[in-house]
């Protein structure tokens, strides 16, 4: 039709957009955002197709609310980052077992060097856990097709399908050309009832299904062009297998090879094992390049011959830790190292991550550190947004921050353990998204726990998405699940009040029970995007 220049996440959006989608849901995270973003975009401004787009409270009930789409004929995409897919790993492992007529796929941006994550996890364990196929473009122009093919693919096998992206991918634009956009599926409600109810006599016949659905597969995955084979012919001396961004490293690298090699690509999983084994059989050495973990390279020495030599991740031949690029592929190879300018830029500042300049975070904490120095022992535990940006000076109060909901979870357990004066910090959102469970746990047991929710009113770390609820019902929330009235506080995250929300504090830590204080004040940079909207 026309060429776009788009990021790889918006070419996995347009991609769906063109495939038919009826809804797409999500959770903010980068690398995922923009996924959802576009589609947000094209929602509002009119795009055919008679789609949604919602952004959801969590990763897991975004993949329920898409199965629901499923469910009656249309096809739904889910958008996620790596550890959103452990939030959604029940829905998505038990959705491998439902008889998808409405093909259903998940778009999952993995971040290697951790650019803006708490671990480098590979979500194409999960595919390969779940036993359904996954599709790993290598540039923007596959993202857009195999999303279309993803599509396709899942209703023809009746699976969920995977749409694997990295940081590299989703972050960098580049013009793709786009075809006729194929119309959405009619509203069409499953009617046998024993493909979507697992019970386990009707879940076993399904696994046994999944079962039997491997050999398809793998048959696909043979004949799948986006499993390419390339090179020398006969016995060669190399023979390289690559994985998504890695075929770009190597090919940019491979003009400088003074041997004769054959390469293999692969895109689409499970793992060509055919043309793995003739790959095998005509190399003397074997190098695998794969972004992320060595999930390939362990299969291929497990599959492997004696006839050729594996090099990898596993035996240091490639970096374990951190993205691949052309310089460590280089190395990898075996070739010398390009030549580059020598630049000395002197002594540079170090500029670690920080708070904004007058971010209603900053007042919080601080009233919490002067609390917590006040009262002897305390513990502070914190959760995954911006407000995690106060481990570090000046602040240096949170003394924990691992996943998201943990902050009240662990703050119950250190207060059960014994340990006076506990404090759990949580976002708005991060409350909504997994929070709400852990203050549950803490009524249920009468926890001696305070929990500061920091309310800014966004999702400010993702790039100020609206948060689920408005602001003024999380007292009404809170009262809800059952903490005291009396208990629940509502405090301006303001300088002036620091010695009023140090005495509101200093009080309710001395309660034996759970406690939540809300501190309100709006993200200083949402509020500019609605100053300059006006």
């Amino acid at each position: 039709m026309n060429d776009r220049a788009l990021l790889g996440d918006e070419a996995v959006a347009l991609g769906a957009l063109h495939a038919g989608i009826g809804a797409a849901y999500g959770y903010p995270g980068t690398p995922s955002t923009e996924i959802m973003e576009y589609l947000l975009d094209a929602e509002s401004n009119g795009a055919d197709g008679g789609f949604v787009a919602r952004w959801s409270a969590n990763e897991k009930t975004a993949f329920e609310e898409a199965l629901g789409t499923s469910f009656c004929g249309r096809r739904a995409l889910v958008t996620m980052k790596h550890v959103g897919l452990n939030v959604a790993a029940d829905p998505f492992m038990n959705a491998a077992l439902l008889d998808i007529k409405g093909g259903i796929v998940l778009a999952v941006a993995d971040d290697p060097g951790m650019h803006s994550s708490q671990n480098e996890q590979d979500s194409r364990y999960f595919a390969d856990f779940a036993m359904i196929p996954c599709l790993e473009p290598t540039d923007q122009q596959e993202a857009y097709d195999m999303t279309r093919r993803a599509f396709d693919l899942s209703e023809e096998l009746s699976l969920p399908v995977m749409i694997r992206l990295v940081t590299r991918l989703s972050h960098s634009r580049a013009a793709i050309e786009t075809a006729e956009p194929r119309r959405p599926n009619p509203l069409n409600k499953t009617e046998d009832r024993t493909g979507w109810t697992l019970i386990p006599a009707w879940a076993r016949k399904r696994y046994a299904e999944l079962i039997g659905k491997q050999e398809k597969m793998a048959e696909l995955s043979e004949t799948s062009p986006y499993n390419s084979v390339s090179g020398s012919d006969g016995k060669v001396p190399l023979g390289v297998i690559t994985t998504g961004l890695a075929r770009n490293y190597f090919v940019e690298n491979a003009v400088d090879l003074d041997t004769d090699y054959r390469h293999l690509h692969i895109g689409q999983s499970p793992w060509p094992k055919e043309k793995i084994r003739s790959l095998i059989d005509g190399s003397e050495r074997l190098l695998i390049l794969e972004e992320g973990m060595p999930l390939l390279e362990r299969y291929i020495r497990g599959i492997g011959r004696d006839s050729a030599s594996v090099a990898g991740k596993l035996d240091g031949t490639v970096v374990r830790q951190g993205e691949l690029n052309p310089d460590n592929v280089r190395e990898a190879l075996g070739l010398p190292a390009r030549a580059s300018l020598e630049f000395d830029p002197g002594r540079l500042p170090m500029r670690p991550p920080q708070l904004c300049q007058g971010c209603p975070h900053e007042d919080s904490y601080r009233f919490i550190k002067e609390t917590a120095a006040k009262i002897g022992p305390s513990v502070v535990t914190s959760d995954i947004g911006c407000y995690a940006l106060g481990v570090l000076p000046p602040l240096q109060v949170p003394e924990t921050v691992v996943c998201m909901g943990a902050s009240i979870t662990m703050a119950k357990g250190a207060a059960e353990a014994g340990h006076p004066n506990v404090m759990a910090v949580i976002g708005d959102s991060t409350f909504y998204h997994s929070g709400l469970t852990g203050l549950v746990d803490c009524v249920a047991d009468q926890a001696a726990v305070t929990i500061i929710i920091m309310d800014n009113s966004t999702v400010a770390m993702t790039g100020g998405q609206t948060t689920r609820l408005a602001s003024a019902r999380l007292p009404q929330v809170v009262e809800g699940l059952g903490v005291e009235a009396e208990h629940i506080h509502i405090l301006d995250a303001m300088r002036k009040d620091h010695d009023a929300n140090v005495a509101v504090l200093e009080k309710e830590l001395a309660y034996r029970g759970p406690s939540v204080i809300i501190t309100v004040r709006e993200c200083l940079e949402t509020l500019r995007k609605k100053r300059s909207a006006k």
